[in-house]
């Protein structure tokens, strides 16, 4: 078990009011998982996402990744594990404008001060995997909002982490571009045996998902 969620809480402060997001949640995120988490807006799919990535802490129970631990840890320590062993996609791709595509997905290597070779390598073999080989000198605004999320998907690829979040990938793109898009991360997740936890509204990305957890007023419905 990769991943593994017991009885997980979470509240927010908003003003004078305590709202529940979650409200005592049990997952487990098996490795090789292509996992869609579907709900409604304010069900608590994002906050449940949050708490995968180890982006947030719960206020109740544990969070497992492999035999680990991990849910409580200190802000450096999960920080630590997030460059080591996640990689995120953003619904807003989170591209960083004045980088290059080439160095918007060289970004995580060099948190990890893998040597020069070793980065160019990696980074020639996922801008290839991602259809990208020609455009690794343009920059964010120069490319089409499909290239930008492939950009995303290939920086969040290349360090090959264990746990991939993706939050709605699909989320603001055409028909043809999501489908796309929804191809390559299968093709990227059966052929890298990277576990995959997709927040998702998209009926599409959900049928190509082997499992799919929905979840409603902060519980898991399926």
């Amino acid at each position: 078990m990769l991943l593994t969620l017991q009885g997980i809480k979470k509240s927010y402060h908003l003003g004078g009011n305590i709202v529940p997001a979650l409200r005592g949640i049990d997952l487990m995120v098996h490795h090789g998982d292509f996992m869609a988490l579907m709900g409604p807006s304010g069900s608590g799919k994002s906050t449940l996402l949050n708490l995968c990535g180890l982006l947030d802490v719960p206020d109740e129970g544990t969070i497992h990744l492999d035999d680990g631990e991990v849910g409580q840890l200190p802000e450096r320590a999960r920080t630590l594990i997030r460059r080591q062993r996640i990689g995120f996609v953003f619904q807003g791709f989170n591209l960083v404008p004045v980088l290059t595509v080439h160095d918007n997905v060289e970004y995580p290597l060099l948190l990890s001060a893998m040597p020069r070779a070793a980065r160019e390598e990696r980074i020639d073999w996922i801008l290839g995997r991602t259809g990208l080989s020609r455009f690794g000198h343009h920059l964010p605004d120069q490319l089409s909002g499909g290239q930008r999320q492939r950009v995303a998907i290939a920086r969040a690829l290349v360090k090959r982490p264990e746990l991939v979040i993706a939050d709605e990938p699909t989320a603001n793109l055409d028909t043809v571009t999501a489908t796309e898009i929804i191809d390559l991360m299968h093709e990227l997740a059966c052929d890298a045996a990277t576990t995959f936890v997709i927040a998702t509204h998209d009926e599409r990305m959900a049928k190509r998902c082997a499992r799919v957890i929905h979840v409603q007023d902060g519980v898991i419905l399926s």
